[in-house]
């Protein structure tokens, strides 16, 4: 077997004992950037947020427009508005900027998403249009609402017509109406809840929650702040959650090139993971590229400095935890082996299931 083969047996085999004493606060300083800014801490950054409480973090994080270009690259994932249907409309590039300094709502913001004209493209024909709006924005099963969906079909086709209760006759009445409905406003926070703290949300949270989003979308940046602090997301740490690809490309790109990959870099990426029914092998050799390429900024052997010591950080930076004693033990006879390079030990790490859950 391999020196590779043999780490990842031994990595599996002890970080079943150790995934029970994680260090939550290693985990947390990993996992909320991640979370919110769609990627890991970079070093600098983890040196400098690792004195911050929680609280002091989450805040940081909100206020960032790095937050917010994530959340809008979500919603237009979630409309699959990428590729060719990436829109191109000015109003939409400074959806995020305008998130960061108060000018917009995130009720707002979706409502300008779905007057784009890459919505319409991607959704021709008023079958397909309002069944998306019905459903992706107010999150309504149209084989139950066949009714609604024959109105807004009319709607669509420029008819007078009362979609979900409100009077309209085009295209854009038919987003405005949804987007201003009480049937947006529970969906949109329960999609959000649910890809922010991986956890449904209980019902009367959720009522409470749409109450004071109703009275002012704005307070949506107060909800998240509460969602990240909250028991529900201090469980979520604790069991971890798996990483979607697009997640795992700008993770694995900031983990070993220490910085965030180029649109043109990820998307090829991600979109191969995609197509995959089982993307883990292809992650394997995504990360032994990467590794092996110019763009790794990894230590060479000779500068490791106290072996036990960087087996230490590395885990912290890549798991958010400590390695357990006997983890510690298997990577650092590993290193004393002539075989043995620091690229090995960090493939035996990215490549686990452990790396692919955050």
């Amino acid at each position: 077997m391999s020196l590779v083969g043999m780490l990842l047996v031994a990595f599996v085999a002890t970080s079943k004992v150790a995934a029970g004493a994680r260090a939550q606060d290693a985990r947390a300083l990993r996992t909320l950037p991640m979370d919110v800014l769609g990627r890991p801490p970079t070093e600098t950054e983890r040196t400098a947020w690792s004195t911050q409480s929680r609280a002091e973090l989450v805040d940081l994080l909100l206020a960032a427009r790095e937050g917010w270009e994530r959340w809008c690259d979500e919603q237009l994932y979630y409309f699959l508005l990428i590729n060719n249907f990436h829109p191109k409309a000015d109003r939409v590039a400074a959806i995020p900027g305008d998130l960061a300094e108060g000018k917009l709502d995130v009720r707002a913001a979706i409502h300008r998403i779905g007057l784009c004209p890459s919505f319409e493209q991607r959704n021709p024909g008023a079958d397909t249009f309002v069944t998306v709006v019905m459903e992706q924005l107010c999150g309504l099963d149209v084989k139950k609402n066949a009714r609604e969906l024959d109105i807004g079909k009319r709607v669509y086709d420029g008819a007078d017509g009362v979609f979900l209760g409100q009077p309209g006759k085009t295209q854009a009445d038919l987003v405005r109406i949804a987007v201003a409905s009480p049937q947006f406003t529970r969906h949109f926070l329960a999609r959000e809840h649910a890809r922010y703290v991986h956890a449904k949300a209980e019902p009367k949270e959720l009522a409470a929650w749409a109450a004071r989003f109703d009275a002012d979308p704005r307070v949506f940046r107060d909800l998240l702040r509460e969602w990240l602090l909250s028991p529900a997301y201090a469980a979520r740490l604790a069991r971890g959650a798996p990483q979607e690809n697009r997640l795992f490309v700008r993770a694995l790109y900031v983990d070993l090139t220490g910085r965030a990959p180029t649109e043109a870099e990820a998307e090829p990426l991600r979109e191969a993971l995609d197509g995959l029914a089982d993307p883990t092998p292809l992650r394997g050799v995504l990360a032994r590229l990467l590794l092996d390429s110019d763009k790794a900024k990894l230590p060479k052997r000779e500068e490791l400095g106290e072996p036990g010591a960087w087996v230490d950080g590395l885990f912290a930076r890549l798991l958010g935890r400590a390695p357990s004693v006997e983890e510690r033990a298997t990577f650092v006879a590993s290193l004393a082996e002539p075989g043995c390079r620091p690229q090995t030990v960090v493939y035996a790490i990215v490549s686990s299931a452990e790396y692919a859950r955050y």
